[in-house]
């Protein structure tokens, strides 16, 4: 017997309006079965099917199937809140609806509408008034998941909702520490407001275990990052003094993790309020008061750049051969590409090789230059005056020599680069320098450089008297006193100094003063997300697009690193809408800012926007690209820079090329293909006459970038604690200025972060041991050094010959054939049988060499010594001996190893937070004797003063030494003597 298929729910219906609730009754359950087929149909009864609901005769099985019935037709209709309204009231016959199988999509439907419903209600601070058919539809979501082990699903709507108590309940259950983890995570990175992010990371610290050394776990991660973000030194002080002095070690480590994301003040703050403590421990405070200073990391990473200093010079003598060095713009391509090249290695080296050189810098190429030994040396901040001694203004006064004030002013802002993150002692120095100097220059380099040693310090002392050069008015101060101030103030977003330098940006003429303040009123904002709400909506209502360019980055800033979804969605609207080419730039430029945690995500974001007919766009997406997935290798970001190195626009070429070496910083020929394709492609660039100046710019910053700091650092806005790297976000944001003033760019050297393991025993020696990396060698290589040119032999070309002097010649030859021909005919045997035997040789070599080359294969494995470079990828790869006398406190990184390894591996394309760095070690075996690694410490003169002449244009002081420059004051060669030319011999 075939069953027909109903057509029709007619008949069904029709019993709603019988008079028996029993008929009503069934009609319903039937009803609620046949909606996904005949729910238009059944919309025509719904008033019916709304009156049975709201009948108190009717039982309360049959009200519920009436309201589940209204439900699933308005979701039918697409009328989702009162499909939301009828489902409350549905009761156990939703709860039972959620078990047939065909009505997930409802359900999903229906309960996301719930939830959403729920979260505004609570976030609105409606919680007594929260509907209680909804709390037990919420309450049900969250013991279903919990049933069923789905922790972070719960705990992500437990954040939305403001529902702390049941993350709090999850993890009493579980005791997993990763749970807490997530949910700090989730806060942090997501668009939370401060408030609540701070209020909920307060509720999460106590939830956390007490730490213990060697425990295999990334609790010590998440602790730091949780104290770094709240920066509360009322929290972290009692955890440190916690652990003194059983777990000192782990204090220790917690000490130097702070510091790679902790702000200044806070850092100092918890430094002060650390107890003097014992005999026994006092020795332990004072060294982790020490640490929290900043300068112990300082010198151990200057230590670990100089050693491993692996900068390719052939790279940097092709440039400069291919250069004209009298063009300023070529001349501070150089000095920026030696100044990357070179960055916390203290090798002046090349300098000094080319002294010559370095004398053709003239005005602002010379501040540059002499600039770019601050970026050489930074980190070094014991002997920076040392070093820059020549150069500094003397006794306080500039000097008289024309030209010389270009040299003052770079050796300030140089200064303050060496002293970055450790900078409270010069900057009393550099303050002073400020209020003594007289020209613009001067003044100039001492703002920028005060601003960069003190940033974030909050000092108003230091805030006035940079707001005394501004008022002057000079448009080259005041524009370093833009930016200087708001470094001052970075992320105070206090509202009297962001009222005055609006204020003097409306008033003054001057774009480069403007421009500043812009920048710098961004600055003071940064990271407080709502509270830069008005500021960024006053500012991007501005008329004068400088000041809207800053609104731009005001936004960026404040929200930096949260992905937030408004934030991304206004920039993307300024990209395509704004009259300013300028502004289009700059919100496509700081994508980076709000996405640098989800690297993945830009290239498919900017991907059309890399398409756009206006060249200032897609100049914009190069640099979005380059800073977002810097030091990643991703391919997806390199396949859509590659076209754009080809782009008809000079500046849009540049762009690629520096976006291009941030990407591929410490890659591998064998983790990215185009490694060697890009190097070669700079090489041509540079050396092609024809092509455009900004192109080679780019180009030689491209090759700066790619082996910055001897090719031992990567660009990473996020800190190892996981914390925004303030510093880094600070140098990428001023590097992006170069388009308006080349001196800026140097400030990339901020975000430049030293990548290995540097380990350190209790007393905070460096011993020897060695640790293993679980990966081929050739994946984490450095690459190959270039090789050397080779010398092209002359062919001589043939010589025009007269008829006479041929038949003389021919004469001679003939008689000279015939007195030696029997002598000839017995050498020619002999000839040729060498040069066979010599073939076969030279095969036979060849075939061995090639034997021996394929038996021996690449092993998995190497094994690295104490302060060795360790890539980010790579750190998922380390491991220690088990039976090593030396144990890391914590664990290397919280990001596990991927399980290929291999030439055609794809690399870690998302940002690695916490791991490598500085690590305390355990001593499991001290009655060994222990092995230490020495520092050397050489002060080196500085190269020769550029400029000691009147004209400013010539090497003045000679260096003596290993290394001789042409000594302008030596006397003449003598003529060569008379000779006479052989014309008959030329043969």
């Amino acid at each position: 017997m075939v069953i027909l298929s109903q057509s029709s729910a007619a008949g069904v219906l029709a019993l709603l309006s019988e008079p028996d609730p029993v008929f009503k009754q069934h009609a319903l359950k039937s009803l609620n079965a046949l909606v996904p087929r005949f729910w238009a149909e059944i919309s025509e009864h719904i008033a019916l099917i709304e009156s049975l609901y709201d009948n108190d005769d009717m039982p309360k099985d049959a009200r519920d199937s009436a309201a589940l019935l209204a439900s699933k037709v308005y979701y039918f209709l697409g009328e989702y809140v009162e499909s939301l309204s009828f489902a409350l009231g549905a009761g156990n016959a939703f709860e039972a609806e959620s078990r047939v199988s065909g009505s997930e999509e409802y359900v999903e439907t229906v309960m996301s509408m719930a939830i959403d419903k729920y979260v505004e209600e609570q976030t609105n601070g409606k919680q007594d008034k929260v509907d209680p058919r909804l709390q037990r539809i919420i309450e049900s979501i969250f013991t279903r998941c919990i049933s069923e082990g789905e922790y972070k699903q719960a705990v992500g709507i437990a954040l939305e909702s403001h529902r702390l108590d049941i993350i709090s309940k999850i993890y009493e259950q579980v005791k997993d520490t990763s749970i807490l983890t997530y949910a700090m995570e989730a806060v942090i990175d997501s668009g939370f407001s401060l408030s609540y992010r701070d209020t909920v990371l307060r509720f999460i610290y106590p939830l956390f275990p007490r730490p213990t050394a060697g425990d295999g776990s990334s609790l010590a991660q998440s602790l730091t990052r949780l104290l770094v973000t709240l920066g509360d030194p009322s929290l972290t002080v009692p955890l440190l003094v916690s652990l003194v002095p059983k777990e000192y070690l782990l204090a220790y480590q917690f000490s130097f993790d702070l510091v790679e994301g902790g702000a200044r003040d806070y850092l100092d703050l918890v430094g002060a309020q650390l107890p003097t403590g014992n005999a026994d421990t006092q020795e332990i405070f004072d060294k982790i008061r020490s640490i929290l200073t900043g300068q112990e990391s300082v010198k151990l990473y200057l230590e670990f750049l100089k050693r491993n200093n692996h900068v390719d010079t052939l790279i940097l003598k092709h440039t400069k051969d291919s250069l004209e060095p009298r063009s300023s713009i070529y001349h501070t391509a150089l000095t920026l590409q030696n100044a990357f090249m070179h960055s916390g290695t203290t090798s002046d080296l090349f300098l000094r090789e080319n002294l010559e050189w370095l004398g053709l810098a003239s005005n602002w190429s010379k501040f540059s230059a002499t600039a770019g030994l601050g970026v050489i040396h930074k980190g070094y901040y014991e002997q920076g005056k040392t070093i820059l001694g020549p150069y500094l203004p003397q006794n306080g006064n500039e000097s008289s020599i024309p030209g010389a004030a270009y040299s003052e002013g770079g050796a300030l802002y140089a200064l303050g680069l060496i002293n970055a993150g450790c900078g409270t002692e010069i900057s009393g120095y550099l303050r002073e320098a400020l209020r003594t100097a007289q020209g613009e220059v001067v003044q100039h380099g001492a703002a920028l450089g005060l601003g960069i040693a003190a940033m974030g310090s909050k000092n108003m002392e230091t805030f006035e008297d940079l707001k005394n050069v501004l008022f002057m008015d000079s448009a080259v101060a005041g524009e370093a006193s833009g930016y200087a101030m708001g470094l001052i103030m970075l992320g105070t977003a206090a509202e009297e100094p962001v009222r005055e330098m609006l204020s003097y940006a409306r008033e003054t003429q001057h774009e480069k003063i403007i421009r500043g303040l812009a920048i710098g009123i961004a600055f003071v904002f940064y990271g407080r997300q709502e509270e830069a709400d008005e500021t960024v909506k006053e500012l991007l209502a501005e008329t004068d697009p400088i000041l809207r360019y800053g609104g731009v980055y005001t936004l960026a800033l404040a929200y930096a690193g949260t992905s937030n979804n408004d934030a991304v969605r206004q920039l993307l609207h300024i990209a395509v809408s704004d009259v300013s080419d300028d502004v289009r730039r700059a919100a496509v430029t700081s994508l980076a800012f709000l996405l640098f945690k989800n690297p993945s995500q830009v290239p498919r974001i900017v991907q059309l926007l890399s398409e756009s007919y206006n060249p200032h766009v897609r100049c914009g997406a190069t640099l979005a690209l380059g800073i977002a997935c810097a030091g990643t290798g991703m391919q997806d970001a390199i396949e859509i820079l590659e076209p754009m190195t080809k782009d008809s626009v000079d500046f849009v070429r540049q762009g690629a090329f520096i976006a291009l070496g941030m990407i591929l910083l410490e890659q591998s020929e064998a983790s990215s293909p185009s490694l060697a394709s890009t190097r070669a492609l700079y090489s041509r660039i540079i050396a092609d006459k024809h092509e455009d100046p900004m192109a080679k710019l780019g180009a030689a910053l491209g090759q700066g970038l790619i082996d910055a700091g001897g090719r031992n650092v990567t660009i990473n806005l996020q800190s190892r604690a996981g914390s925004r790297n303030t510093n880094a976000i600070v140098g990428m944001v001023l590097f992006c200025q170069f388009w308006y003033w080349y001196p800026l760019a140097h400030c990339a050297c901020l975000a430049f972060e030293p990548t290995g393991i540097i380990g350190l025993d209790g007393d905070l020696k460096v011993p020897k041991f060695e640790f293993t990396s679980n990966a081929k060698p050739s994946l984490f290589a450095y690459p190959p050094t270039t090789p050397p040119p080779k010398k092209e032999t002359v062919t001589k070309v043939a010589t025009a010959v007269l008829s006479t002097t041929a038949k003389v010649k021919a004469r001679e030859k003939k008689k000279a054939a015939t007195e030696g021909d029997a002598m000839e005919t017995d050498e020619k045997p002999d000839t040729k049988t060498d040069g066979d035997g010599d073939v076969e040789m030279k095969a036979e070599g060849t075939s061995k060499a090639s034997t021996s080359k394929a038996a021996k294969k690449e092993p998995s494995f190497e094994t690295l010594p104490n302060l060795s470079r360790v890539t980010p990828a790579q750190l998922a790869y380390i491991s220690f001996s088990s039976d090593g006398k030396y144990q890391p406190v914590r664990v290397v990184t919280a990001k596990p190893a991927s399980t290929r390894v291999g030439k055609n591996v794809k690399q870690v394309e998302e940002k690695v937070a916490g791991g490598g760095g500085i690590l305390i070690l355990v001593d499991r075996r001290p009655e060994q004797q222990a092995e230490f690694i020495q520092f050397e410490t050489v002060i080196q003169p500085p190269p020769a003063e550029p400029v000691s002449t009147s004209d400013g244009d010539s090497p003045g002081a000679v260096e003596s030494g290993l290394h001789i420059a042409l000594d302008e004051s030596a006397p003449e060669a003598g003529a060569p003597s008379s000779f006479e030319y052989p014309f008959n011999n030329d043969s």
